[in-house]
């Protein structure tokens, strides 16, 4: 998809979203439901996956952890904002690779230390370019990038999270 593309794509939602504010919110949502072995399974429109504990908190491994589920969010959320800006701004990006790592340290997870705060304590995001781009040109595209990107969004500026429940009987 070359700039031209992208613009006519988007242009038509763009109007909308000023011209009826309203439209431009637009609710997502996932669920899960409890599973065997301490496990939830997510459907994600694509297919269900099982989150389970890290091996570090007592699992075994063959589940999916949220805490990599929320670093392979930022990963995918990063690499497609980057696609797209580069896009928009007629940016030659021949490849990419975006890694994401995080430190955790499990002893506030499993309650051993009250010291110790449950959560990623520092998250590190990589971007490997293969890229012809001026230094200004490149420093544009990281710092869009980092501006629209939802997820790194969310992460450094937290939103404010509900917690609602209701008790069923089945």
């Amino acid at each position: 998809m070359n700039a031209d593309e992208l613009r006519s794509l988007q242009a038509p939602l763009k109007a909308q979203y000023r011209e009826h504010t309203e439209t431009a919110l637009v609710t997502l949502r996932a669920e899960g439901r409890i599973g065997e072995n301490v496990t939830c399974k997510i459907e994600t429109g694509k297919a269900p996956v099982e989150v389970g504990l890290h091996p570090a908190t007592g699992g075994d491994g063959q589940s999916a952890c949220s805490a990599d589920m929320l670093l392979e969010a930022l990963v995918g959320c990063a690499g497609v904002t980057l696609r797209a800006v580069a896009t928009a701004l007629n940016i030659p990006l021949r490849d990419a690779t975006i890694r994401a790592e995080g430190d955790l340290d499990f002893r506030g997870t499993l309650g051993v230390s009250k010291d110790v705060p449950v959560g990623f304590k520092e998250i590190r995001l990589n971007f490997d370019l293969d890229i012809d781009a001026s230094e200004e040109q490149l420093a544009t595209l990281l710092r869009l990038t980092e501006r629209y990107c939802v997820v790194y969004q969310t992460l450094t500026h937290p939103a404010s999270i509900s917690v609602l429940h209701r008790v069923i009987s089945r």
